[in-house]
This record gives C-alpha cells, structure tokens and sequence, in this order.
C-alpha cells in the first residue's frame, strides 16, 4: 500500500451524517445557553456562534462534525531515506498530515561535514544539506494531496525554497502545495536557542516570506507562531498565550512596516500551542486565546474581514511533562493532553510517544501515539458536538481568567517598550524561568504530583535501552560522503554566482532573498553555504544571561 491507495486507513475518512449516543439520543451539532436550543439568537448569547467572532466556540459553525482535525505527527532522523520511511509508514496508518523534525546542524545553518555538527547529524530531527537531501526526504510523497509543516526556524526561507524546488522539479504547481514553516524566530531568543542571525534580519527573513507565500503559495502559512517552547521552557498555561501573541503582534507589525496589508496576509498566520495535563485549564487555555487574538486583531489591527481574525493551531502535547520512570504511564498523560487539545478546538494535533522522555519514538510507539488520536477521534464521542464543555461554570470562568491574566501580561509588554525590547531585557526570558523555578519546587516538595517521580513509585523505573530508537553512527559518514560529493558533481561556478548574487541582495536593506533563494538550492548550494553567506552580512547573534 503507497501513500496514494491508503485504502482503509485513508486521511480523510467521510464523517457520517448522523451523530446519537448508545441510547440513539441524537447529538445536536451544537448546544446554547437554552438547552435544546438553535435558535441562532439564542446561539449568539455572551459567548457567541461557532464560526463567528470571537470565536471563543470554535473557528468552524460545525468544527469537527464537518472535518476531523489533522492528525499530524511529528517525525525525521537519521538519513532523508529513514525519515521518508517513517513517513511512509505513518501514512499508511492513516495519519493525515506530514510533519518534518530537522537535526540541529540543519536548524543552526551548518552542513553535515562542519565541524560544528560533528556527533549530530541526523539524532535529533533528519539531516538536510542540499535539495537533493530534500528531494530524497520528500521522494513519492503526495505533497499535492498531504499538507507539510516544518520545524525549522533561523534557516526556515531556505529550507521552503527547497520544498519549492522539489515541486518544480516533480511538476506540482505551487498553488498546490498546502503546509506550515514554523519561521518563529523570536520564540527562539526567548526560549529554545536555535538561532543564526541578529533580529533585524531575522525578521526580514520572516517578512519576506510572508511576502512571497502571499504572492506564489497561497494554501500554505508562512509561519507558525509558537507558544509551545516556551511552555516546554516553564511558562504557565496564561504566559503562553500572553508572550506567543507579543511574538505574533511583531510579526504583523512588521509585515506591515514592510508594505504588505494586514488583511492580505493575516488568514494565513497560524500558531502552534502546548497541551500540558490540567485537562480543563488547558481547554479555557485555547478558548481564550482564539477569543483574545481575534480582538486583538480586529481592535489593535483594524482587520476587517472576521475569517482573518480566527486563530487556527496546531498542538501538539507537552514533552516535558513525560517522565523516564515508569514511561508507560505517558500514554495516560498524552491521551489526557490529546483531549484537551481536541476539547478546545485545535485544528491540528501531534500526540507524543511514550518512549520521547528517552529517546526519539521507535516505530511501534510512534504508531500507539497514532492510534490515540484515531481511537479519540473515532470511539470517544469528543468530536461529535461543537464545543462540549462551552458553558461550564468552570470552564467560562477560566477562560475569562486566562484571557484576563493574558491581557495583563501583554500590557506590561508594551509597558517595556514592546516584544523586542521584552526581549533583549530578559522580561519574557525571567518571567519563564521564575515560573519554571516553581513548578520544579513544587515537585520536588512533593507538593505538585507527578506519578512515578514523587509518588506511587517503583523499583522498575526506567525503560531498557536495548527497546529505544538508536541513530546508526554510520548516518553522518554517510551523510559528509553525500554533501561532499555533491559539491564536486555541480556547476561550481553557476552555484557561487548565484550565492554572490544572494549575499549583494543581503546587503540592500529592502531587496526580496526569497526568488534569490530559490536560485540558489537549485544550483545545489548548501543550507551552510547559504547561511555562511548571510553570517558574512548580518552577523550572528549572541545571547545575554539575565540571571
């Protein structure tokens, strides 16, 4: 079975017409304030409709009654060849949406045979030098009919300019490409460290692609505006939401400062959040934040049209609340964070594996993390009701709070002179790691639980490693062998004249590098060839410490 015959496990399985509990009591595809209810005006009371501003219901009238959420799992190591295999594998399991995790070499801007990437290449994510690399990873993947979201940051527009060079090369028309670049490069100064460049340029980089996705792909998001490392990193559940929407006002800001209008770009912003294991926290979480970021945009950006002020997102559950002792127990955890994500409305959602508190998920677990999806989508009953926990006591006063507490965050922002200046103050990184400190105290006092860690342990704590995923060291020989073959088998003198003509474009404060780009892979230059050049220009960035 190919990805294009999937057959039984097909990634848009028809959703049926009619919805009952065991008992044949029909399910309404949505529930207002009056029990029984539809009656739009009845609908619209304080919380408002699904599918209207501010969204607080749902950024669809029907939600997932018309479309599942994406089941999107987040896969790559080693070898392009190894990482097209498991995404081979997950598709013919029905996943229904490809997700690329890169190695750090790649997302730091260095190829495999640099002496910065030695020991590596290929342990965290899959290793991309080249187009080939990417025409390798992408080989035979409908990338017509499966959208592509890509983890990638400081190196993002060059790494899209290789998904674009593979569609051309294949034949598909860019208007047919659909997926997400990450392309969140402030939330990396905050919280994660992959950074190349200073943040001016970075947010150029940024601007541009917008530009040219507006322009040339208009089904795919040019970015992905991320609160999750920073909830990986510590922050609360209203702190992502606060300091994820300062990133997000930059980034508009910034497109607009570059020429673009707001509404010729907002309806493709999307954003990628955390589910951590407070199930009903969580789900206030994302009601909250999709009610905020739709008044925000409307009264801070004057968006006109309503469909631009939705918050559409990916979540994905959070990594660091998985534990290395008794690590079964992560598949209750991850089924708990999964609900929250579906409960409050995610448009697209990876589950973790039990085993990633150890290592990158083997095969069998991946497919385990899979199936919950399915298992919640398909026998829970979760998705057969428009928002069914809205109107709660409890739930509507938590999202009140965390909307309230989100606002003030972000006013204490624009307070310090905005996110750039939160940011090269330390404001946004302090406030993270004091909350950090917290929760850690909190558990090792015994006084926050965490099952198998403070209580209800074992002696068989930890799982054996001869059952973990293991990335064959043989991967970065072959991969230096790879790029340096390649540099020996192009047009060496088209690929430098292409990489000059980048670097002078680098140099002009408002000249567009994504075309440039483009030019470039497709003469074979390199993520480290590229990135090199745009060091020479920009420099790199250097951190401070706060505390």
């Amino acid at each position: 079975m190919t990805p294009r015959d999937p057959g039984p496990n097909s990634r848009r399985q028809e959703r049926r017409e009619h919805f009952t509990t065991s008992d044949e009591m029909t399910v309404d595809e949505v529930y207002a304030s009056a029990p029984g209810s539809q009656d739009p005006a009845v609908q619209a009371d304080q919380l408002g409709a699904p599918g209207s501003f501010p969204f607080t219901r749902g950024i669809q009238p029907n939600m997932y009654r018309g479309r599942l959420w994406t089941m999107r799992q987040y896969a790559g190591y080693g070898s392009a060849q190894e990482s097209n295999a498991r995404f081979r594998y997950l598709l013919e399991r029905g996943q229904s949406g490809l997700s690329v995790a890169f190695d750090l070499p790649t997302q730091m801007g260095y190829d495999a045979d640099s002496e910065w990437a030695l020991g590596e290449v290929g342990k965290a994510g899959v290793s991309i030098c080249s187009l080939q690399d990417m025409q390798i990873l992408l080989a035979d993947l409908p990338l017509d009919q499966v959208s592509l979201s890509m983890t990638i940051n400081a190196p993002a527009a060059i790494l899209l300019a290789m998904v674009i060079g593979t569609a051309q090369h294949r034949g598909i028309a860019l208007q047919q490409l659909s997926g997400t670049l990450q392309n969140d490069i402030l939330k990396e100064y905050i919280a994660r460290g992959t950074y190349i460049f200073p943040p001016q340029p970075s947010l150029r980089l940024v601007t541009d692609v917008i530009r040219y996705c507006r322009e040339n792909v208009p089904r795919w998001n040019p970015i992905s505006i991320s609160g999750y490392h920073m909830r990986e990193a510590g922050c609360t559940a209203a702190q992502e939401v606060a300091f994820t929407f300062a990133n997000a006002k930059a980034y508009v800001q910034a497109a607009v400062e570059a020429g673009m209008a707001v509404d010729s770009f907002a309806g493709r912003l999307s954003f990628f959040f955390n589910a951590h294991n407070n199930l009903l926290e969580e789900v206030a979480k994302f009601r909250a934040a999709r009610r905020l970021w739709a008044r925000i945009m409307r009264c801070e950006f004057q968006v006109d049209n309503p469909r631009h002020c939705r918050l559409r997102f990916h979540t994905q559950t959070g990594g660091s609340t998985l534990t290395a002792q008794q690590p079964v127990n992560n598949v209750v955890r991850v089924t708990v964070q999964a609900l929250a994500a579906i409960l409050g409305g995610t448009q697209s959602l990876h589950t973790n594996a039990l085993d990633e508190a150890l290592a990158l998920p083997a095969e069998d677990s991946a497919q385990v993390a899979l199936r919950t999806q399915q298992i919640l989508a398909h026998e829970s009953g979760v998705a057969d009701t428009v928002d069914p926990l809205g109107g709660s006591y409890y739930i509507e006063h938590l999202t009140d709070q965390i909307e309230e507490l989100a606002r003030s965050y972000l006013d204490e922002i624009e307070a310090v002179g905005g996110t750039l200046a939160a940011i090269e103050t330390g404001f946004v990184q302090q406030a993270i790691q004091e909350a950090a400190y917290r929760t850690q105290c909190a558990i090792e006092a015994g006084t926050q639980s965490q099952v198998g860690v403070n209580c209800f342990t074992d002696d068989e704590e930890v799982a054996p490693a001869d059952n973990l995923l293991q990335v064959d060291e043989a991967v970065q020989a072959a991969q230096i062998a790879r790029v340096r073959k390649l540099r020996q088998q192009r047009d060496d003198a088209k690929t430098r004249e292409s990489l000059s003509r980048l670097e002078n474009a680098a140099c002009t404060p408002h000249g567009h590098l994504m075309p440039l780009l483009i030019e470039a892979v497709q003469c074979h230059a390199t993520v480290g060839e590229i990135c090199d050049r745009l060091r020479r220009v920009w420099g790199e960035h250097r951190a401070d410490t706060w505390l």
